[in-house]
């Protein structure tokens, strides 16, 4: 079930629970941080709360607001006993030290941490990495001490047989390499320890590199970073390319260890590489790109990668400010177009700016005219600015070689041919090719189906051809396998249900108009939005349905459901359903829930007042509402009979 608001959860410790739950599972529409906010108005000191949003932070690289939040729990441990039963707070202290490059202090928490059992293995390998090749005798001593606490941690073992290398004890190394790699044969620096063949996987050898990097061993992780360029060829499909990551952390590599001259000649590389799904992922890269950005401050791809990077952490305002230091310098055209259409998505998003959006589309394209995703997303934009079906229909015809590329584009292509009134058109789009479903187009085709059959059925009743009327009917009750998805069983078939009595109705078949004006009048509920609900626009058809059959009080006691259901609606606020993991609304531009919830309850506000007017109810002035213009309706001595 969706726990309550934050401000609605009756102790801290539910609060902290609620936030843990919300973490472990990745929610997809609940952040954590409000519930641990919440638990540290009532109680700031709370050192569950403390140490959990801490964590969030030092994973955003928001490390100096992690440290005052662990400053805080830490200081609650201490207050009563010197040393903490627990080692969380101060071993999680101990990384966001080393991260701030304060490292006595950090040595000093990760040393108190490891007096606790649980936190034995983790602080004493941190340790072992600063004691790194200058003290390998206190590396040994206490990875030997992680060791005994989980005998099958392989950075644990790897990093051990490493430092018996460097006290010449090469037998005792290849003994432990060889049993770990009798545990785990990919474990792909024990491999590279042990001189076995390597994985051809760039990002995995970036990882083997950072390991190295990690303990102090520089020319092991240059070496292994060299390995990794040459595998960035054979990149697998689908996979993040390194590429450009590898000359970054080769250049900050270099630069930590004096070698600065060697790390501006690394980063003079990077520009003649692909950057082509080039994505930063890892603390480290990020720390990589800031060393990069020091160095060399018109690094615009270092400014564009620090900007992806910090606005999927949820640090909108730091993405905007690098992509417009990056837009400054001198990209080539494939990254100047990903840094305006990055500035168009944070305009609409950050800023709350949607023209300025529309401009850094523009520019966008402008230097990339052939990309067929600018050319969807700026008509999603342009959608929510108000632009005209016919001006944006205009707009991707000039690109029909572009909206075949996409399956997304050519439906909004079919929804726009319909509204503009080429619903024929709409149909030949769809039966064009053969639609594979994607995340956050779930339903879209089929709608677009639906929507272009019952122009074309309603568009030939009123023309007098009421067999055409009823093909295309059926056609939409019998969708083409090619549109690549079924209807939901929730989803109301009522619209099409209605059109089709009507059909039979215009050819004199009184019985089949009447079978299937029933079968719209049963339809209750719907399914829109990824979820279920009472009443969507659709549910005028259940209404108009009665209404033909000349249940005209049934009717009417539906509209009065729907009409409530609207009022109730229109109390409730706006949020994005607990239970969505994949709704168009979250993939790119963001609206705010409430304007979203105003402006359905406006849309179903028209839908009662048309069937009101169309059923000639009258508003009952003995039910109180909240909304003194919305209509609740009772039967009246005018009421449409069929």
């Amino acid at each position: 079930v969706a726990p309550p608001a934050p401000a609605d959860v009756e102790t801290v410790e539910e609060l902290f629970l609620i936030g843990q739950y919300l973490r472990q599972y990745r929610h997809a529409t609940r952040s954590p941080e409000p519930y641990w906010r919440e638990a540290l108005r009532r109680d700031p000191g709370d050192v569950r709360s403390n140490v959990a949003l801490a964590t969030l932070l030092h994973a955003a690289a928001r490390y100096d607001e992690a440290l005052v939040l662990l400053r805080v729990a830490v200081g609650r441990q201490s207050a009563w006993a010197p040393n903490p039963a627990d080692g969380d707070a101060l071993y999680r202290l101990g990384l966001t030290l080393l991260r701030l490059g304060r490292t006595p202090e950090a040595k000093e928490a990760l040393e108190k941490s490891a007096w606790n059992a649980a936190w034995v293995a983790p602080a004493s390998l941190a340790l072992a990495r600063l004691a790194g090749p200058a003290d390998p005798v206190r590396a040994e001593a206490l990875l030997r001490t992680a060791l005994s606490h989980g005998t099958d941690n392989l950075q644990v073992r790897d990093l051990l047989a490493l430092t018996l290398r460097g006290l010449g004890r090469h037998d005792e190394a290849d003994r432990l390499l060889a049993e770990t790699l009798e545990l785990d044969p990919l474990d792909q620096w024990a491999r590279h320890l042990a001189g076995r063949r390597l994985t051809d996987d760039a990002p995995t050898l970036l990882d083997v590199a950072l390991e190295y990097g990690s303990s102090g061993h520089v020319d092991e992780a240059l070496r292994v970073l060299d390995l990794a360029q040459g595998a960035v060829a054979s990149t697998a499909l689908g996979q993040v390319a390194v590429g450009p990551l590898l000359a970054y952390h080769r250049a900050s590599s270099l630069a930590r260890t004096g070698r600065v001259d060697e790390a501006r000649r690394a980063l003079a590389t990077v520009h003649a590489l692909d950057a082509t799904n080039c994505l930063p992922s890892r603390l480290d890269d990020v720390a990589a790109l800031l060393d990069a950005v020091a160095l060399e401050p018109a690094d615009g791809l270092a400014w564009s990668l620090l900007g992806s990077w910090w606005y999927d952490r949820g640090r909108g305002q730091d993405a905007v400010d690098a992509w417009r230091r990056a837009a400054a310098t001198d990209l080539d055209d494939a990254q100047a177009a990903v840094v305006q259409r990055n500035l168009g998505v944070a305009a609409y998003n950050v800023l709350a700016d949607p023209d300025l959006a529309a401009r850094h589309y523009d520019d966008a394209l402008r230097v990339r005219p052939d990309d067929s995703r600018l050319l969807f997303e700026s008509d999603e934009l342009a959608g929510r600015l108000g632009a005209s079906a016919d001006d944006r229909l205009a707009q991707l015809e000039s690109r029909i070689d572009l909206v075949a590329e996409r399956d997304d584009l050519c439906v909004v292509r079919a929804r726009l041919l319909t509204e503009v009134g080429r619903p024929d058109d709409a149909l030949a789009v769809l039966t064009s090719r053969s639609f594979q479903p994607w995340e956050g187009g779930e339903g879209q085709v089929l709608g677009a189906w639906d929507d272009a059959c019952l122009a074309v059925s309603r568009r030939a009743l009123a023309e007098g051809d009421a067999d055409r009327a009823r093909s295309a009917v059926e056609a939409a009750l019998t969708p083409p396998a090619t549109l690549g998805e079924a209807r939901h069983p929730l989803a109301t078939t009522a619209e099409l249900h209605l059109a089709l009595g009507d059909a039979f109705a215009a050819a004199g078949d009184v019985d089949a108009a009447r079978a299937a004006w029933s079968a719209a009048s049963r339809s209750t509920g719907d399914f829109a939005g990824m979820a279920t609900q009472a009443f969507t626009e659709r549910s005028a058809a259940t209404v108009r349905a009665l209404s033909r059959l000349g249940e005209v009080e049934r009717a009417a006691d539906l509209l009065g459901d729907f009409d409530s259901y609207v009022d109730e609606l229109s109390r409730t606020p706006g949020e994005v359903d607990y239970f969505a993991t994949s709704l168009p609304s979250m993939l790119l531009f963001h609206d705010d829930p409430q304007d979203v919830r105003d402006a359905e309850v406006a849309t179903l506000r028209r839908v009662v007042a048309a069937l009101s007017a169309e059923l000639g109810v009258t508003t009952d002035p003995t039910r109180a509402s909240s909304d003194p213009t919305a209509p609740v309706v009772t039967p009246g001595d005018d009421a449409v009979r069929p």
